[in-house]
Protein backbone atom coordinates (compact mmCIF):
# COMPACT_ATOMS: atom_id res chain seq x y z
CA UNK A 1 0.00 0.00 0.00
CA UNK A 2 1.49 3.34 -1.04
CA UNK A 3 2.10 6.09 1.45
CA UNK A 4 0.93 9.65 0.85
CA UNK A 5 3.44 11.69 -1.12
CA UNK A 6 3.44 14.32 1.60
CA UNK A 7 4.85 11.82 4.12
CA UNK A 8 7.70 10.96 1.80
CA UNK A 9 8.41 14.64 1.24
CA UNK A 10 8.42 15.40 4.96
CA UNK A 11 10.68 12.44 5.67
CA UNK A 12 13.06 13.69 3.01
CA UNK A 13 13.02 17.10 4.65
CA UNK A 14 14.01 15.51 7.95
CA UNK A 15 17.25 14.38 6.37
CA UNK A 16 17.95 17.83 5.03
CA UNK A 17 17.21 19.47 8.39
CA UNK A 18 18.95 16.95 10.65
CA UNK A 19 21.88 18.55 12.19
CA UNK A 20 19.92 17.69 14.60
CA UNK A 21 36.38 8.06 28.41
CA UNK A 22 39.38 6.40 27.20
CA UNK A 23 40.06 5.67 23.60
CA UNK A 24 39.42 2.40 21.78
CA UNK A 25 41.91 -0.32 22.54
CA UNK A 26 42.38 -1.00 18.84
CA UNK A 27 44.37 1.82 17.32
CA UNK A 28 42.75 1.47 13.91
CA UNK A 29 39.21 2.00 15.24
CA UNK A 30 37.28 5.24 14.79
CA UNK A 31 34.93 3.86 17.41
CA UNK A 32 34.04 0.61 19.11
CA UNK A 33 30.58 -0.45 20.18
CA UNK A 34 30.47 -3.83 21.82
CA UNK A 35 31.97 -6.22 19.30
CA UNK A 36 31.39 -3.80 16.42
CA UNK A 37 34.30 -1.79 15.07
CA UNK A 38 34.18 1.07 12.57
CA UNK A 39 37.69 1.83 11.40
CA UNK A 40 39.46 5.08 10.73
CA UNK A 41 39.97 3.85 7.17
CA UNK A 42 36.20 3.63 6.68
CA UNK A 43 35.77 7.19 7.92
CA UNK A 44 38.66 8.45 5.80
CA UNK A 45 37.19 6.83 2.69
CA UNK A 46 33.99 8.82 3.22
CA UNK A 47 35.97 12.02 3.79
CA UNK A 48 37.92 11.42 0.56
CA UNK A 49 34.68 10.73 -1.30
CA UNK A 50 33.21 13.97 0.03
CA UNK A 51 36.20 16.00 -1.13
CA UNK A 52 35.92 14.43 -4.58
CA UNK A 53 32.17 14.92 -4.97
CA UNK A 54 31.04 17.79 -2.76
CA UNK A 55 32.14 21.40 -3.39
CA UNK A 56 31.18 22.20 0.21
CA UNK A 57 33.67 19.57 1.41
CA UNK A 58 36.34 21.05 -0.85
CA UNK A 59 35.64 24.36 0.83
CA UNK A 60 36.09 22.75 4.26
CA UNK A 61 39.39 21.26 3.06
CA UNK A 62 40.61 24.69 1.96
CA UNK A 63 39.67 26.04 5.38
CA UNK A 64 41.45 23.13 7.14
CA UNK A 65 38.14 22.06 8.70
CA UNK A 66 37.88 18.46 7.53
CA UNK A 67 38.07 17.43 11.19
CA UNK A 68 34.49 18.74 11.47
CA UNK A 69 33.44 16.43 8.64
CA UNK A 70 35.18 13.50 10.31
CA UNK A 71 33.24 14.12 13.53
CA UNK A 72 29.96 14.38 11.62
CA UNK A 73 30.62 11.09 9.83
CA UNK A 74 31.54 9.30 13.06
CA UNK A 75 28.46 10.75 14.76
CA UNK A 76 26.13 9.47 12.05
CA UNK A 77 27.77 6.04 11.97
CA UNK A 78 27.42 5.78 15.76
CA UNK A 79 23.72 6.64 15.50
CA UNK A 80 23.37 4.05 12.72
CA UNK A 81 24.78 1.35 15.01
CA UNK A 82 22.54 2.49 17.87
CA UNK A 83 19.35 2.51 15.81
CA UNK A 84 20.21 -0.90 14.37
CA UNK A 85 20.52 -2.30 17.90
CA UNK A 86 17.34 -0.56 19.03
CA UNK A 87 15.37 -1.90 16.05
CA UNK A 88 16.45 -5.45 16.86
CA UNK A 89 15.58 -5.11 20.54
CA UNK A 90 12.27 -3.33 19.93
CA UNK A 91 11.20 -5.54 17.04
CA UNK A 92 10.93 -2.61 14.65
CA UNK A 93 10.63 -3.37 10.96
CA UNK A 94 11.69 -1.13 8.13
CA UNK A 95 8.89 0.25 5.96
CA UNK A 96 10.55 -0.65 2.67
CA UNK A 97 7.87 1.12 0.65
CA UNK A 98 8.50 4.39 2.45
CA UNK A 99 12.27 3.98 2.14
CA UNK A 100 12.02 3.20 -1.58
CA UNK A 101 9.67 6.11 -2.26
CA UNK A 102 11.94 8.50 -0.42
CA UNK A 103 14.97 7.09 -2.21
CA UNK A 104 13.23 7.51 -5.57
CA UNK A 105 13.12 11.28 -5.07
CA UNK A 106 16.49 11.06 -3.31
CA UNK A 107 16.90 14.26 -1.28
CA UNK A 108 20.59 13.41 -0.85
CA UNK A 109 21.40 13.27 -4.56
CA UNK A 110 22.07 16.99 -4.96
CA UNK A 111 25.29 18.51 -3.60
CA UNK A 112 25.14 20.53 -0.41
CA UNK A 113 24.44 24.19 -1.00
CA UNK A 114 26.47 26.62 1.08
CA UNK A 115 24.15 29.52 0.27
CA UNK A 116 22.17 30.67 3.28
CA UNK A 117 23.07 27.57 5.27
CA UNK A 118 24.27 27.64 8.86
CA UNK A 119 27.97 26.68 8.56
CA UNK A 120 27.64 24.42 11.61
CA UNK A 121 25.14 22.29 9.66
CA UNK A 122 27.33 21.76 6.60
CA UNK A 123 29.46 18.84 7.89
CA UNK A 124 26.35 16.86 8.80
CA UNK A 125 24.71 17.55 5.45
CA UNK A 126 27.86 16.46 3.61
CA UNK A 127 28.10 13.32 5.74
CA UNK A 128 24.55 12.27 4.83
CA UNK A 129 25.34 12.59 1.14
CA UNK A 130 28.51 10.51 1.13
CA UNK A 131 26.99 7.67 3.14
CA UNK A 132 24.91 4.97 1.51
CA UNK A 133 21.65 6.80 0.85
CA UNK A 134 19.40 3.84 1.55
CA UNK A 135 21.12 3.30 4.89
CA UNK A 136 20.79 6.97 5.84
CA UNK A 137 17.10 7.07 4.94
CA UNK A 138 16.45 3.76 6.70
CA UNK A 139 17.97 5.19 9.88
CA UNK A 140 15.51 8.09 9.71
CA UNK A 141 12.55 5.74 9.15
CA UNK A 142 13.55 3.55 12.10
CA UNK A 143 14.05 6.50 14.47
CA UNK A 144 10.64 7.80 13.48
CA UNK A 145 9.10 4.36 14.11
CA UNK A 146 10.82 4.14 17.51
CA UNK A 147 9.38 7.50 18.51
CA UNK A 148 5.90 6.55 17.32
CA UNK A 149 6.03 3.45 19.50
CA UNK A 150 6.57 5.45 22.69
CA UNK A 151 5.67 9.09 22.07
CA UNK A 152 2.15 9.07 23.55
CA UNK A 153 3.38 7.16 26.62
CA UNK A 154 6.50 9.21 27.42
CA UNK A 155 6.74 11.47 30.45
CA UNK A 156 9.45 12.67 32.82
CA UNK A 157 9.38 14.22 36.27
CA UNK A 158 12.30 16.36 37.36
CA UNK A 159 13.45 19.07 39.75
CA UNK A 160 15.53 21.90 38.35
CA UNK A 161 17.33 25.11 39.00
CA UNK A 162 18.76 27.62 36.54
CA UNK A 163 21.95 29.49 35.76
CA UNK A 164 21.04 32.80 34.17
CA UNK A 165 24.11 34.88 34.97
CA UNK A 166 27.58 34.65 36.38
CA UNK A 167 29.80 36.76 38.56
CA UNK A 168 31.61 38.21 35.59
CA UNK A 169 28.76 39.57 33.51
CA UNK A 170 27.04 36.55 31.94
CA UNK A 171 29.91 35.33 29.81
CA UNK A 172 28.72 32.12 28.07
CA UNK A 173 31.88 30.14 28.88
CA UNK A 174 31.78 30.96 32.58
CA UNK A 175 28.04 30.26 32.70
CA UNK A 176 28.76 26.82 31.25
CA UNK A 177 31.38 26.24 33.93
CA UNK A 178 28.94 27.36 36.62
CA UNK A 179 26.22 25.02 35.30
CA UNK A 180 28.65 22.09 35.17
CA UNK A 181 29.85 22.80 38.71
CA UNK A 182 26.27 22.99 39.96
CA UNK A 183 25.51 19.64 38.26
CA UNK A 184 28.43 18.01 40.10
CA UNK A 185 27.24 19.58 43.35
CA UNK A 186 23.69 18.29 42.83
CA UNK A 187 25.00 14.79 42.07
CA UNK A 188 27.17 14.57 45.19
CA UNK A 189 24.61 12.45 47.05
CA UNK A 190 20.87 11.60 46.83
CA UNK A 191 19.88 14.61 48.92
CA UNK A 192 22.22 17.19 47.40
CA UNK A 193 19.97 18.28 44.55
CA UNK A 194 17.11 19.19 46.88
CA UNK A 195 19.48 21.25 49.03
CA UNK A 196 20.91 23.12 46.05
CA UNK A 197 17.49 23.84 44.58
CA UNK A 198 16.14 25.01 47.95
CA UNK A 199 19.08 27.41 48.36
CA UNK A 200 18.74 28.70 44.79
CA UNK A 201 15.01 29.25 45.28
CA UNK A 202 15.69 31.25 48.43
CA UNK A 203 18.19 33.32 46.45
CA UNK A 204 15.58 34.17 43.82
CA UNK A 205 16.71 31.78 41.09
CA UNK A 206 14.16 30.16 38.79
CA UNK A 207 13.55 26.68 40.19
CA UNK A 208 10.88 24.01 40.21
CA UNK A 209 10.28 20.76 42.07
CA UNK A 210 8.18 17.88 40.75
CA UNK A 211 7.95 19.29 37.23
CA UNK A 212 6.13 16.62 35.19
CA UNK A 213 6.10 16.87 31.41
CA UNK A 214 4.39 14.43 29.02
CA UNK A 215 6.00 14.26 25.58
CA UNK A 216 2.64 14.92 23.92
CA UNK A 217 2.67 18.39 25.46
CA UNK A 218 6.25 19.22 24.52
CA UNK A 219 7.61 17.39 21.45
CA UNK A 220 10.70 19.61 21.29
CA UNK A 221 11.58 18.95 24.93
CA UNK A 222 11.04 15.23 24.33
CA UNK A 223 13.96 15.33 21.91
CA UNK A 224 16.33 16.71 24.56
CA UNK A 225 18.49 15.07 27.18
CA UNK A 226 15.66 15.59 29.72
CA UNK A 227 13.92 12.55 28.22
CA UNK A 228 17.07 10.57 27.46
CA UNK A 229 18.51 9.69 30.88
CA UNK A 230 17.45 7.44 33.71
CA UNK A 231 16.12 8.62 37.10
CA UNK A 232 18.93 9.45 39.49
CA UNK A 233 20.79 11.46 36.87
CA UNK A 234 21.67 15.15 36.92
CA UNK A 235 21.83 17.00 33.63
CA UNK A 236 23.04 20.46 32.66
CA UNK A 237 22.08 21.86 29.28
CA UNK A 238 21.21 25.03 27.43
CA UNK A 239 17.60 24.82 26.19
CA UNK A 240 18.23 27.41 23.49
CA UNK A 241 21.47 28.63 21.96
CA UNK A 242 19.73 31.94 21.42
CA UNK A 243 19.51 32.47 25.18
CA UNK A 244 22.37 32.27 27.64
CA UNK A 245 20.38 30.50 30.38
CA UNK A 246 21.28 26.98 31.48
CA UNK A 247 19.05 24.43 33.20
CA UNK A 248 20.46 22.01 35.78
CA UNK A 249 17.99 19.26 36.64
CA UNK A 250 17.77 15.96 38.45
CA UNK A 251 15.52 13.39 36.80
CA UNK A 252 13.16 11.81 39.34
CA UNK A 253 10.94 9.62 37.12
CA UNK A 254 10.99 8.49 33.50
CA UNK A 255 7.94 6.66 32.17
CA UNK A 256 7.63 5.09 28.72
CA UNK A 257 4.67 2.80 29.42
CA UNK A 258 1.70 4.88 30.63
CA UNK A 259 -0.58 6.46 28.00
CA UNK A 260 -0.68 10.17 28.71
CA UNK A 261 -4.08 11.84 29.03
CA UNK A 262 -3.72 15.62 28.78
CA UNK A 263 -6.03 18.53 28.09
CA UNK A 264 -3.91 19.83 25.22
CA UNK A 265 -1.62 17.69 23.11
CA UNK A 266 0.69 18.83 20.33
CA UNK A 267 0.86 16.70 17.21
CA UNK A 268 4.56 16.15 16.50
CA UNK A 269 5.98 16.81 13.06
CA UNK A 270 7.89 14.10 11.23
CA UNK A 271 11.19 15.85 11.98
CA UNK A 272 10.30 16.07 15.68
CA UNK A 273 9.55 12.34 15.73
CA UNK A 274 12.92 11.57 14.17
CA UNK A 275 14.60 13.73 16.83
CA UNK A 276 12.64 12.02 19.62
CA UNK A 277 13.57 8.64 18.17
CA UNK A 278 17.24 9.59 18.20
CA UNK A 279 16.93 10.69 21.83
CA UNK A 280 15.42 7.31 22.72
CA UNK A 281 18.70 5.78 21.56
CA UNK A 282 20.61 7.45 24.39
CA UNK A 283 20.38 4.54 26.89
CA UNK A 284 21.87 2.24 24.25
CA UNK A 285 25.13 4.21 24.31
CA UNK A 286 26.00 3.03 27.80
CA UNK A 287 24.65 -0.45 27.23
CA UNK A 288 26.81 -0.87 24.14
CA UNK A 289 29.97 0.51 25.76
CA UNK A 290 30.66 3.12 23.09
CA UNK A 291 34.32 4.19 22.83
CA UNK A 292 35.24 6.97 20.41
CA UNK A 293 38.83 7.39 19.26
CA UNK A 294 40.17 10.67 20.75
CA UNK A 295 41.38 11.56 17.26
CA UNK A 296 37.77 12.53 16.50
CA UNK A 297 36.81 13.82 19.94
CA UNK A 298 34.45 12.64 22.67
CA UNK A 299 30.84 11.51 22.71
CA UNK A 300 28.50 14.29 23.78
CA UNK A 301 25.43 12.68 25.39
CA UNK A 302 23.50 15.95 25.42
CA UNK A 303 23.88 16.59 21.68
CA UNK A 304 24.00 12.86 20.83
CA UNK A 305 27.02 13.40 18.61
CA UNK A 306 30.80 13.72 18.74
CA UNK A 307 32.27 16.92 20.18
CA UNK A 308 35.81 18.04 19.45
CA UNK A 309 36.77 17.80 23.14
CA UNK A 310 35.28 17.53 26.60
CA UNK A 311 35.54 21.32 26.83
CA UNK A 312 33.24 21.68 23.81
CA UNK A 313 30.36 19.40 24.78
CA UNK A 314 26.93 21.01 24.90
CA UNK A 315 26.10 19.87 28.43
CA UNK A 316 26.73 17.42 31.23
CA UNK A 317 25.22 14.12 32.35
CA UNK A 318 26.18 13.01 35.87
CA UNK A 319 24.88 10.03 37.84
CA UNK A 320 23.88 10.86 41.39
CA UNK A 321 26.36 9.21 43.74
CA UNK A 322 24.72 6.61 45.94
CA UNK A 323 21.51 6.44 43.88
CA UNK A 324 20.16 3.18 42.50
CA UNK A 325 19.41 3.50 38.80
CA UNK A 326 16.93 1.19 37.07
Amino acid sequence: MGRPRVLVAVLAACLLLAGCGSGPSQVRAAFLMGDREVTQDQVQQLIDKAVREQPAAQQLAQQHKLDQLGRAIVSQLVVHELVTRAAQREGLTVDDTLVSQTLAQDPLATPVSTTGVDPSQLPGQIAYRVRDHREAITDQVLMRALAQKYFDKMSVTFDYTSVVSDDGGAQPASMREKAFAKAEQMAANPGAAAQVIQADNAAGQQTSVGERVPAVQAPDLAATVVFGVQPGTVIAFQPSTEQAAWIVAVIRQRDLTTPQSVDQATEPTASQLVAVGQRLLQPYVGDAGLKVNPRYGVWDPVAMDVAASAAETTGAVVSVKGSVQP
